[in-house]
């Protein structure tokens, strides 16, 4: 071991740092992981380790614009064992949630390691996955990945757009509603970043315009257990094929909250089907139509970030990855959590504990390592600490 316990690789094999398992992302699911790696025994920067690109705990949520605050959040579950209570909803929520990771790390005792960029995942030797970053190479006997969605961001493509004069920005990178004062402004996508957007913009922009490539479906009333597991169902049922994952809001259709009555009493809320062509002024229909902008806004969300998978080969035809629950159905060894029907923050916590207890299954069907002592083994498959990591646990949570 080297001098902060991290197994390293026995002499002639690949120059990589060897753990049970590297957990890729540091936000709502990456974060679960590592608390079920914790709970069940796994120790930190011995057994497991967390890598995470962002500079600074919070996920994607550290990157959200200011004017969304955290009473503005919908449906944000706490983490496993420790309770998000007492947050001020005027609050921005990339303060509120930063702060509460930053605490879940520290009271956990997970030691993620940032700003680390992972480069790409291939096979290695003896069953072993080699995970390279920029933070050197790890040996891995399983993999969870938990990369969400942020740093793809999706722009659809338009004959024209490149001729557009004015501005083009995507939510990724969505400054707030007072950027747009003034100008004429449209907004593309019938999500709910889309709706948000449009409604902070009205009050500040000369003019607003929304375009959707479907007619958008406003749901009134209770979304109870049953509809949840109804939309969860369709989404699991892509991902089992191989496709690419709808989100689980693509399903549910909009809430209808009170602003959202009066956006749509006063017109904001009017929407337009999508624009067949981008003009150096705006946008154009094939029927004649036209609408002025100086800022194209798009709200139409965000992929998968898997690129880094690319060596497994681990996508089908329909260009996803292939799942049973949270494993890869290519690879057991891989697992993808906040990936399809578990990209919520609910959904998260609960693919979090469930690639766990997979991957303790696959690691005690499996022959020791390469070089390791069998003793070793039996001893980290009742590994030291375990009681009082419960009694700690129950502490926090109580």
């Amino acid at each position: 071991m080297n001098e902060i316990g991290v197994r390293e690789a026995p002499a002639g094999t690949e120059a990589a740092r060897q753990v049970d398992v590297v957990v890729i992302g540091a936000g709502q699911a990456g974060l679960s992981a590592a608390f079920h790696l914790r709970r069940v025994g796994f120790e930190p920067e011995r057994d497991f380790v967390v890598l995470d690109h962002a500079p600074r705990p919070g996920g994607a949520w550290q990157f959200r614009w200011p004017s969304l605050t955290y009473g503005k959040v919908h449906g944000m579950h706490s983490l496993p064992g420790m309770e998000l209570t007492g947050a001020d909803p005027a609050r921005p929520s990339s303060e509120v949630i930063a702060d509460y990771f930053d605490t879940y790390e520290k009271t956990f005792g997970l030691r993620v390691r940032r700003p680390v960029d992972v480069r790409q995942v291939r096979e290695g030797t003896g069953g072993r996955l080699l995970v390279e970053t920029s933070d050197g190479v790890w040996s891995t006997r399983a993999l969870i990945n938990a990369t969400g969605t942020w740093d793809r961001p999706f722009w659809p493509r338009y004959p024209g757009q490149q001729t557009f004069l004015g501005r083009q920005v995507h939510t990724a990178q969505y400054p707030g509603p007072e950027a747009f004062a003034g100008q004429r402004v449209v907004v593309v996508g019938g999500g709910a970043s889309g709706t948000q957007h449009l409604m902070e913009i009205a009050p500040f922009a000369a003019s607003t315009t929304w375009v959707t490539r479907r007619p958008p479906v406003f749901r009134e009333g209770p979304f109870d257990e049953e509809r949840g597991r109804a939309a969860v169902a369709l989404v699991e049922e892509r991902v089992r094929q191989g496709l690419t994952p709808l989100s689980v809001v693509s399903v549910t259709g909009l809430p209808v909250n009170d602003a959202i009555r009066e956006a749509r009493a006063s017109g904001v809320l009017d929407r337009l089907p999508m624009f067949d062509r981008i003009t150096p002024a705006g946008v154009a229909w094939d029927d004649g139509r036209e609408v002025a902008a100086d800022v194209i806004l798009w709200g139409t969300g965000f992929r998968a970030a898997i690129d880094h998978l690319a060596p497994l080969k681990l996508r089908e035809p329909g260009g996803g990855i292939r799942m049973a629950g949270t494993r890869a159905a290519l690879d057991p060894r891989v697992h993808l959590v906040g990936y399809g029907p578990s990209a919520s923050t609910i959904g998260a916590n609960r693919a979090g504990r469930a690639a766990v207890r997979e991957i303790q299954r696959l690691l005690d069907r499996e022959s020791p390592r390469n070089g390791e002592d069998p003793e070793d083994r039996e001893g980290r498959k009742g590994r030291e600490g375990h009681e009082g990591w419960e009694a700690r646990e129950s502490a926090v949570v109580a």
